[in-house]
């Protein structure tokens, strides 16, 4: 039995990478099972693995397994075939196919550097793993209803107040390691709190919450990050990641290496790639590194 990676995860506010059972899932042999187990990994602690598998396989749908078993290329961020997105995006709440989901969500004001507030929407019964999900430094609850009032409320602010629904993930990135402090965080949001309570036009369904903003610096391991020096464009068979972690944030882990490099590994590439620990003593990146000066390199950096 093999063991394929299936990206980060945050459980109960931490950072778990998950694993899969190849071989004995439900799609039959050669398909992909349930997530088995998970590994948490620690800031301060060495991570260093390598590439055993020969390819990358998808990861299906809602990561149930993929019945075409089909290979996916390594850059590609969602692991998954086109057959198997196209059915998560049906599931998805962003294709506003889910109108009679009877379930409350949150509306809400995710900060992630100045001048970048975004607005959102999740399952209530989800609590802040969203916010995790995403690398949200900060955010606030703007209100909890049902799922078209919550859809309405969250259009509402992107219309009358500009903030877009979507941040991209590079963006985020470049400015996690120079971000104001924790007051000034909150009070980017608080106005853009105020802004939104005073405006016509809320779904009288939507019960409204009062501004309680919720710091993750702490919780993402960003007080006294270093700049990145580079970022991980794929994963190749046989290649090499090894770093002491520093950081963790959405799905991107900081990793400090020998040389005195910060490289951010996005795990979302790790999905769907079978892999093991490496005690070999690489200590360094043998796979392709997008360098925050110097382009796109092979290997080391």
């Amino acid at each position: 039995m093999s063991w394929l990676c299936g990206g980060l995860r945050w459980t109960a506010g931490r950072p778990v990478l998950a694993w899969y059972a190849y071989g004995h899932g439900p799609s039959g042999s050669g398909g992909r099972g349930r997530a088995e187990r998970v590994s948490e990994p620690a800031y301060g602690s060495d991570i260093a693995f390598r590439v055993t598998g020969a390819e990358r396989l998808c990861v299906g749908a809602r990561r149930g397994g993929c019945p075409l078993h089909a290979v996916v290329p390594g850059r590609s961020s969602g692991g998954q075939c086109p057959e198997c997105a196209r059915l998560d995006r049906s599931r998805s709440v962003a294709a506003d196919t889910m109108a009679d989901d009877p379930r409350p969500y949150a509306v809400y004001l995710a900060w992630f550097g100045p001048g970048m507030v975004k607005v959102g929407i999740t399952a209530d019964e989800r609590g802040s793993a969203r916010l995790l999900e995403q690398g949200a430094v900060a955010f606030s609850w703007l209100g909890r209803g049902p799922l078209m009032a919550a859809r309405r409320t969250e259009e509402l602010l992107r219309a009358a107040l500009g903030v877009p629904d979507r941040i991209p993930y590079k963006e985020k990135r470049a400015v996690r390691t120079s971000l104001p402090g924790r007051a000034e965080r909150a009070r980017e949001i608080e106005e853009l709190h105020r802004r939104a309570g005073v405006l016509a036009g809320w779904p009288e369904s939507l019960e409204r919450a009062p501004f309680e903003v919720v710091d993750h610096a702490g919780v993402f391991g960003l007080e006294g990050l270093r700049p990145m020096t580079g970022a991980v464009t794929e994963l190749t068979p046989g290649g090499v990641v090894a770093g002491r972690l520093l950081a963790a944030a959405g799905p991107d882990l900081h990793l400090g290496t020998a040389d005195g490099g910060v490289v951010v590994l996005d795990t979302r590439l790790m999905s769907g790639w079978e892999l093991a620990g490496d005690r070999s003593g690489a200590a360094g990146v043998s796979v392709p590194v997008r360098s925050a000066e110097r382009g796109v390199q092979g290997g080391l950096f």
